[in-house]
């Protein structure tokens, strides 16, 4: 997988989220060098990379917890520094740490949740009772958050993030720690979210999910993308039968092959 090449990006107005030149610093270390995204509506697109390879930075940025040190975004049409509300509004995330609040029960998350979002009433139970239901909470919606096992924690936050009914998933490793079980109702659930027209934006290291569920793919190396677009489309050079892991590690290998040749070149 040497070389191989990125994706040339869709039309604009295809696109649910794109980002140009997108570069984050943390005093004199560089998290994320320049990316440029493009993620299409209605895909469910998985971000990968090594650790430290600066995805979570990158998903920090895209989702408002970091200012961007250069470059723009785009998401859902909009520039979410510039109308940063109505961005939000039409944004659902799932971060690694949850963010739930644990002295509230499970049914009082999702009514914060709603208040913020300044939902009708009428519209948040209806909408609170079918998320607990599909997501098998509603036995537990009275339950302290606190008192949720790990994967229903996972999946009081997925239901919290698409309370609003967003039209853009961001999920940073939600399926890690989580038995398959929950994992079987979350994958389901995401399933029939991009089927409707949404867009899920996925971290994870379990490659094997994101096989069965991503349709696109972005890998980051050291702050760089080094490969975008369908999985089909990176399965080149004879490689079709190839899973994602295989394609995953040569890349990842031909990209860490390249940065050594360039340090021995240098004199490192």
């Amino acid at each position: 997988m040497h070389g191989t090449p990125l994706s040339t990006h869709p039309p604009p107005e295809t696109l649910a989220l794109s980002t140009h030149g997108l570069r984050r610093t943390f005093g004199d270390f560089v998290a994320v060098e320049g990316i440029d995204l493009a993620v299409p509506q209605g895909s469910f697109y998985g971000f990968l990379g090594p650790n430290g390879a600066g995805k979570s930075t990158t998903i920090k940025c895209l989702t408002g917890l970091l200012r961007p040190s250069a470059g723009t975004m785009r998401i859902l049409g909009r520039d979410p520094e510039r109308d940063a509300v109505e961005v939000k509004r039409r944004v659902g995330v799932v971060p690694e740490d949850l963010a739930l609040f644990d002295r509230l029960t499970g049914a009082e998350n999702l009514a914060f949740v709603a208040r913020v979002h300044g939902l009708e009433r009428q519209t948040f139970e209806a909408r609170a009772r079918e998320l607990l239901e599909l997501l098998e909470l509603d036995g537990a919606a009275s339950v302290l958050a606190a008192d949720y096992s790990h994967g229903m924690r996972k999946k009081l936050s997925l239901a919290m993030a698409l309370l609003p009914s967003p039209r853009l998933l961001f999920l940073d490793e939600p399926f890690e720690g989580i038995d398959a079980v929950s994992s079987r109702q979350v994958k389901q659930f995401l399933h029939e979210f991009t089927t409707r027209g949404g867009t899920v934006f996925l971290t994870s290291h379990v490659l094997e999910i994101v096989e069965r569920l991503a349709d696109h793919v972005g890998i980051i190396d050291h702050g760089r993308l080094v490969a975008q677009g369908p999985i089909a489309s990176l399965r080149a050079d004879g490689r079709e039968s190839a899973s994602l892991e295989d394609l995953f590690l040569g890349i990842v290998g031909a990209s860490a092959n390249r940065g050594e040749r360039a340090l021995e070149w240098l004199g490192a």
